[in-house]
C-alpha cells in the first residue's frame, strides 16, 4: 500500500473513487509508520478541498433506533441531492467488533446508493485513537465531495464529548420511556446537544413522545446556563415512518446558515481543530513516554512495589517521572 505515492490516493478521493477512497481510509487506520507518514502526507495536501459539508453528529440511548433514524434522514438527503458519508466512534469495538460493524447490513438500502458511503470505526486501542482515525476519515470524505457527513457515536460518555468536538450540529434521539428524559440530563447531554429527536413517535408513543418532548421544552427553563436563543431544539419523528425528518433536518440547515453568516461555523472549527492538535500532543506524549526503555524497565518493578504497599503511587509516579527528567 506504500508503495504508491500520496497523489495516487489524493486524485483518487478528488475523482470520488470508491475504492482508493476505501483503501486510503484503510491507510490512515494502519499503525504502521510507512503508512501513516503516507497518510499524514495525504491529509495535508486534501486540507485545501475539505471543510464544505456538514457535519452532524448523532448519539442516542440503547435502543432509540438509531441505524433506523440514520439510513432514514440519509435516504432523504440523498432523494434531496445530497451525498452521505456515515462514519462512526465506537470504542467498544477495541473488545467486541461492536454493534456498528452490523450496521452496513441495517443501512442495506443506504449502503446500496451511489451517494451514500457507511464506514464503522477502526479499532484506535483507545476512545483517542478511534477519535483521531474518525477525524482524518471526515476529511478524506469532504474531500471525496460528500456534502452531509453524519458521525455516530455507539458508546456513552466521552465518546459523545468527542463526536461534539468534530461536528457542526450535534443531535441526541431519545425514547418516550419514563425516566429517559431525567437520565439524559444527568449525563449532562443537553450541555452539547444542539437537537432532541424523540424518536418512535408513532401509534400508540405519539402522546408519550409528545410528553416526553413537553419534560425537555421545561427542563431547559430551569436551565439558567443555557442560553435562551441557543438553547436545544425539541422535536418528535418516526424514523421507520419518516415523519419530522425534513422539519429536523430543517432545523439542522437554520443552524448551520446561521452559523455561517455570523462567522461562529468557522471560529468553532478552528477551536475543534486547535483542540485536535493538542490531543494528538498528549497522544503523542503518551505513547513516548511509555516506549521510553527505562519507562518500560522502571514500571513492571514500580507496579509490584505500588501492589505490595512499599511505595504510594504519588511516589512511585514522581520517581519515575523525575528520574526521566534527570536522563534529559
Amino acid at each position: 500500500m506504500a508503495d504508491k505515492n500520496s497523489n495516487y490516493y489524493i486524485d483518487g478521493i478528488l475523482s470520488g473513487n470508491r475504492r482508493i477512497l476505501a483503501k486510503t481510509i484503510t491507510l490512515i487506520e494502519s499503525v504502521l509508520p510507512a503508512h501513516q507518514k503516507l497518510a499524514h502526507d495525504i491529509i495535508n495536501k486534501i486540507l485545501p478541498f475539505t471543510g464544505k459539508s456538514i457535519r452532524l453528529g448523532i448519539t442516542g440511548v440503547p435502543g432509540v433506533g438509531k441505524s433506523t433514524f440514520i439510513e432514514t434522514l440519509g435516504l432523504y438527503l440523498i432523494k434531496s441531492g445530497h451525498s452521505v458519508a456515515v462514519l462512526a466512534v465506537d470504542p467498544t469495538s477495541v473488545k467486541s467488533g461492536g454493534s456498528i460493524l452490523a450496521d452496513k447490513t441495517r443501512m442495506e438500502g443506504l449502503s446500496c446508493k451511489e451517494k451514500g458511503f457507511i464506514r464503522p470505526s477502526p479499532s484506535g486501542g483507545t476512545l483517542g485513537g478511534v477519535a483521531r482515525k474518525t477525524r482524518e476519515t471526515l476529511l478524506i470524505c469532504e474531500a471525496a465531495g460528500f456534502d452531509v457527513v453524519i458521525v455516530e457515536t455507539v458508546g456513552v460518555g466521552q465518546s459523545e464529548i468527542a463526536v461534539a468536538s468534530m461536528v457542526d450540529f450535534f443531535l441526541v434521539l431519545m425514547l418516550a420511556n419514563a425516566g429517559d428524559e431525567l437520565q439524559g440530563i444527568k449525563k449532562g447531554i443537553l450541555e452539547f446537544a444542539d437537537a432532541i429527536a424523540i424518536n418512535k413517535a408513532d401509534g400508540d408513543n405519539i402522546e408519550k413522545a409528545n410528553k416526553a418532548k413537553n419534560v425537555y421544552e421545561n427542563a431547559f427553563d430551569l436551565l439558567s446556563h443555557i442560553v435562551l436563543n441557543s438553547r436545544p431544539k425539541v422535536v418528535t419523528c418516526s424514523a421507520i415512518e419518516g415523519s419530522g425528518i425534513e422539519n429536523l433536518w430543517n432545523i439542522v440547515l437554520e443552524n448551520h446558515k446561521k452559523l455561517g453568516v455570523s462567522g461562529e461555523l468557522l471560529i468553532k472549527r478552528n477551536v475543534q481543530s486547535v483542540k485536535w492538535m493538542y490531543e494528538l500532543i498528549e497522544d503523542g506524549l503518551k505513547e513516548k513516554f511509555y516506549n521510553t526503555p527505562e519507562v518500560k524497565t522502571m514500571l513492571p518493578k514500580l507496579i509490584s512495589d505500588i501492589e505490595a504497599g512499599r511505595i504510594a503511587p504519588n511516589i512511585a509516579a514522581y520517581n519515575l517521572l523525575f528520574f526521566l527528567d534527570k536522563t534529559n
